[in-house]
């Protein structure tokens, strides 16, 4: 649980007024001095992060903010990275002083309401302050009281964890039958590890595992032969996006095939919103400005996917001259009315409600986002097949097609 990625955890966040005792509170739930505290406001600058297993939840990540209220030279920018965290937060424990609910603590309740994330309130500082009402009750410079709030805590988190977390959405284990075969066609990525496969293709051999069926690994230059040298076919081929046009060709139509990333178009977020934005590509004009979004902050190779090959192919695919633009990170423009099609990355780095925040705010905005494995495989003319292993995306997608 330790090593789970940070993706694939639970993401907690620690936010309410200037001072009221956030970072004393992660220091005290996590049993260790994660977060510097002051009796002076505005200590806390950037989120501090700090993975954890709290049992029986699982694996964590507590968010611990920046204060609502603060006036320091550095306030304004502290409260946006705050608010940032709103995008990415499954759960808010909202830390008060005592029981006080006052303008501060009712915008950040207000604001969690509209993107349904659940709040659990924190009464600190309880030997100063009144704590009655539907909240816990500490004083977190008490360590003695560690076991009893940790005991609350995890009880109020069971009861408001969201279905997401508890029962997840399949990564592929439910796309080929128990003891089924499972090839996956892996080119030996650049921007990896040296010795490591990527994060995406480690996470599926890992489903199929916990899934109870078998894996074959090959590089596309292997693929044909490890077809041919099968007793039976595969229940599924699963590929890096980069060589979908390839494995459309070599693969009988009999076979179900698809691409990581695509997997991680449903795993992460909405399958059927980013198979709908892939049709915004054909649409696009001269000057139109599209949007790259990267997860995480890799340092681009000579032939990077997504400020190199992916602006390129989209290029070719509309012969048009576009304006292509990147974020990466957790950066993501609070105005995209300027943009006619935002590309997520496969969202491995990402939680599911940061992926599906920012569909809902491109929705809002009226800009059609997909994914890079739905947009590559459109771009290359294979993306009906590689939607077979998805129904309900296949048939949204052949609505679109024909009109």
């Amino acid at each position: 649980m330790e090593t789970s990625p940070k993706s694939l955890r639970l993401h907690i966040a620690l936010m309410g007024r200037v001072n009221s005792g956030k970072s004393s509170f992660l220091n005290l739930v996590s049993g260790q001095d994660v977060a510097v505290t002051s009796a002076y406001a505005g200590t806390t600058t950037d989120v501090v992060e700090k993975a954890q297993e709290l049992l029986p939840l699982g694996p964590i990540v507590w968010l611990d903010t920046a204060g609502l209220g603060d006036e320091t030279a550095l306030g304004n920018e502290r409260l946006t990275k705050t608010h940032k965290v709103f995008e990415r937060a499954d759960v808010i424990l909202l830390i008060c002083e005592g029981n006080k609910i006052g303008a501060y603590e009712d915008e950040i309740l207000s604001d969690a309401a509209k993107r349904q994330i659940p709040v659990i309130k924190i009464f600190n500082k309880a030997d100063v302050y009144p704590t009655t009402g539907d909240g816990i009750s500490v004083n977190s410079t008490d360590v003695s009281e560690r076991d009893r709030v940790l005991g609350e805590l995890k009880q109020a988190l069971l009861k408001v964890c969201p279905e997401d977390f508890v029962s997840p959405p399949p990564l592929l284990g439910d796309l080929a039958p128990l003891g089924g075969h499972v090839m996956m066609i892996v080119p030996i990525d650049y921007e990896a590890p040296k010795g490591r496969l990527i994060l995406p293709q480690v996470q599926a051999i890992r489903d199929c595992l916990d899934n109870g069926q078998y894996v074959t690994v090959v590089k596309e230059t292997d693929y044909v032969r490890a077809l041919e040298n099968c007793k039976k076919a595969p229940d599924l081929v699963v590929c890096d996006s980069q060589v979908v046009d390839f494995m459309v060709a070599n693969t009988p139509s009999n076979i179900l095939c698809t691409t990581f990333s695509i997997l991680f178009a449903r795993l992460k977020g909405d399958i059927i919103k980013l198979v709908e934005g892939a049709a915004a590509i054909n649409g696009l004009q001269n000057g139109d400005k599209v949007l790259i979004a990267e997860s995480c902050t890799h340092h681009a190779v000579e032939d990077d996917i997504g400020r190199v090959k992916i602006p390129r192919w989209l290029q070719a695919k509309t012969g048009k001259e576009l304006e292509i633009n990147h974020v990466a990170g957790h950066d993501f423009p609070a105005d995209l009315a300027a943009y006619k099609l935002v590309v997520q990355c496969g969202g491995c780095m990402n939680n599911r409600r940061e992926v599906l925040s920012r569909i809902s705010r491109c929705e809002q905005a009226g800009v059609p986002i997909t994914n890079y494995g739905v947009c590559i495989s459109e771009l290359k003319g294979v993306l009906e097949k590689v939607l077979e292993p998805f129904p309900s995306a296949l048939q949204k997608y052949r609505e679109i097609k024909n009109g």
